[in-house]
């Protein structure tokens, strides 16, 4: 394997970091209800952050996968949005430093950012690393947020409950890095936040509020929730007079919410299944109906428009 140090520069007069966390949310994989973004966004807006380590994105970018917005204006490019993947450090209400790995998911050289990433861990003894993101998955949105917890170790997330089984899926960066960081005796805590299926393909602040309360739970830092609590206020009053209108989507509610309570009052007991996981809602043809109304309708505000 090349030397993993040539994939990341690090800037000059880098501030003295020793066991700090480090935050991860990279764009690129599943985000329902942009919870990561929506969480990142919070947490820049906030902190003032200081690059420390710079990727090459030329390496690990698929440009014409995912192709950066230029900006035309009458005869002539004026704006270029230029990717990016970078550690930064940043910190808390408190003062408390930490570390943000933030930007693009790598198109490639899978394996050899996971070594980066465990060099910079190493080099800055970082204590515990954590990942968020959102999952879509068929629970209402009038119960509140439940996350699916993974580590490293048993231990990091034994005071949750097991959402689901063996299951065997599509990977990520941020996954193999888990894996590998794990592999090395580095303590990893991942929070997938559940989403309603059916506004997934929305902006929804609770479920990045609930990102960020979890990553706060398990790290002590003290992060920036009052911006996404009021956005989600006025989300959930939006939901609550779209879902009165219909009483087709009332009753799906109401479908969701006894599966749900069940699922909840037996903690997933018995063959360890997750019957919530929006992959294999062939029970639920129904959520899909209430989807197609609800998308439709964030999609067209967000859009500016009344819908």
């Amino acid at each position: 394997m090349r030397d993993p140090a040539d994939l990341y520069e690090l800037r000059p007069d880098v501030p003295e970091i020793s066991g700090a966390v480090l935050l991860v949310n990279l764009d690129g994989y599943i985000d329902a209800g942009a919870a990561g973004r929506q969480a990142v966004q919070s947490l820049l807006a906030g902190a003032d952050p200081t690059e420390v380590a710079v990727f090459d994105i030329d390496r690990l970018l698929d440009y014409r996968s995912r192709r950066p917005v230029m900006t035309f204006d009458g005869n002539r490019w004026t704006d270029y949005a230029a990717p990016g993947l970078t550690l930064s450090l940043a910190h808390d209400a408190e003062d408390t430093p930490y570390l943000l790995l933030t930007g693009l998911e790598p198109d490639r050289e899978w394996e050899l950012f996971a070594a980066a990433v465990r060099q910079l861990v190493e080099r800055f003894s970082v204590s515990l690393t954590v990942a968020f993101h959102g999952i879509p998955m068929a629970v209402p949105h009038t119960r509140p947020a439940t996350v699916t917890a993974h580590a490293t170790s048993p231990d990091l997330v034994s005071g949750h409950t097991p959402w689901t089984g063996n299951l065997q899926v599509p990977g990520s960066a941020v996954n193999l890095l888990e894996y590998r960081l794990g592999q090395a005796g580095h303590d990893f805590i991942g929070f997938a936040v559940h989403v309603p299926s059916y506004l997934a393909q929305s902006e929804y602040p609770r479920a990045a509020m609930t990102a960020l309360e979890f990553v706060s739970g398990a790290t002590g830092l003290s992060l920036p929730t009052a911006p996404l609590e009021e956005a989600a206020q006025a989300t959930d009053a939006e939901i609550e007079q779209q879902v009165a209108a219909s009483e087709e989507v009332q009753r799906v509610v109401r479908n969701l919410e006894q599966q749900y309570d069940e699922f909840m009052a037996s903690h997933g007991e018995a063959d360890g299944g997750d019957p919530l996981l929006a992959s294999d809602e062939s029970a639920l043809p129904t959520a899909e109906e209430l989807g197609a109304e609800l998308e439709r309708f964030l999609a067209e505000r967000e859009r500016g428009t009344e819908g």
